[in-house]
């Protein structure tokens, strides 16, 4: 079972570009693409939030079943639906707004267990900023690894919810050593400073980093200090826009890991270079399926080969 630990919220998906595009609502929230895209690749799923009873938050937490997640962990209540406004650049790439004053995903509390059978928990974007829910996920965090389960980390910037970068960087260092595998664009990891090689040292067994179009580079942490660097090129596809890629990325690379029962930072380092290439191109290629078609729809199994 891998535990996706997170928010859940409503994009207001935009058909065109610029800002007075006309607005369709899709479900999303990275986490919550995470969740929906690893139980659509058929990994045994279940999704750690808390969630309105509202028909939005309804309707979220139907279309999580119809993909096969399992909702136990799910805690409910009856503030409203947080929502996240995008815009489209012409590249199809996606800004936020945000409203989530007094939202339900934000009065998430620590739960007294994970579902039976977890091996893997799953973090990232706006539950690691928001409180109080922000702390309790990072205790969470904490106590999954402490543990001894495998711990994946996107902290998914979104900067105009960040009051303070600077404190939201400290903060960001102080997981790092309850991680074993931080996934990050090379934009989030220009804003945050620092380098993978200077992560890893903090703590993950392996740093995933995604530049878009053009591909995924992994460095893994290896016995006797020298760290390995794989790449791995982009899909071509036309892109509808990149609203949920890097979540697909998330659920492609945990699901790859289950496949091969390297859920483990010793399994992260001995996977080795073959290994790593298989990973890394079938992430890709599962984000560029996402990219193809608007708002955040992750493949199917039977859409992808070689996990």
């Amino acid at each position: 079972m891998i535990v996706v630990a997170g928010e859940a919220l409503i994009d207001l998906v935009p058909q065109g570009a610029g800002a007075l595009a006309a607005l369709t609502p899709a479900l999303g929230g990275g986490p919550y693409n995470t969740a929906v895209a690893l139980g659509r690749l058929g990994s045994p799923t279940a999704f750690c939030s808390r969630i309105s009873r509202d028909p939005f938050g309804e309707a979220l937490l139907e279309r999580l079943r119809e993909s096969g997640v399992d909702v136990s962990a799910v805690q409910r209540g009856p503030e409203p639906t947080s929502l996240a406004v995008a815009t489209l650049d012409e590249g199809g790439s996606a800004a936020y707004s945000f409203y989530v004053e007094g939202t339900a995903d934000r009065l998430f509390t620590v739960p007294q267990g994970l579902p039976e059978g977890t091996r893997a928990v799953s973090f990232g974007t706006c539950s690691l900023v928001l409180e109080p829910g922000a702390s309790a996920y990072e205790e969470l965090l904490r106590e999954a690894s402490g543990r001894g389960l495998f711990t994946a980390l996107d902290p998914n910037v979104r900067t105009g919810l960040i009051a303070d970068p600077d404190a939201y960087r400290a903060r960001f260092r102080s997981w790092l050593p309850s991680v074993t595998l931080l996934k990050l664009s090379a934009e989030d990891a220009e804003w945050l400073g620092g380098t993978p090689r200077e992560w890893l040292e903090a703590g993950p067994a392996a740093v995933v980093v995604t530049h878009g179009g053009d591909g995924l580079t992994a460095f893994v942490r290896e016995p006797g200090g020298v760290d390995s660097v794989y790449v791995a090129p982009g899909e071509k596809v036309d892109v509808v826009d990149t609203i949920g890629a890097g979540d697909t990325v998330n659920a492609a690379l945990l699901h790859g890991l289950a496949a091969r029962d390297a859920l483990s930072a010793a399994a992260l380092t001995g996977l080795g270079p073959e290994g790593w290439q298989r990973l890394l191109r079938f992430a890709a290629r599962a984000a560029a399926v996402t990219c193809s078609r608007a708002g955040a729809e992750p493949p199917y199994a039977a859409e992808l080969t070689g996990a």
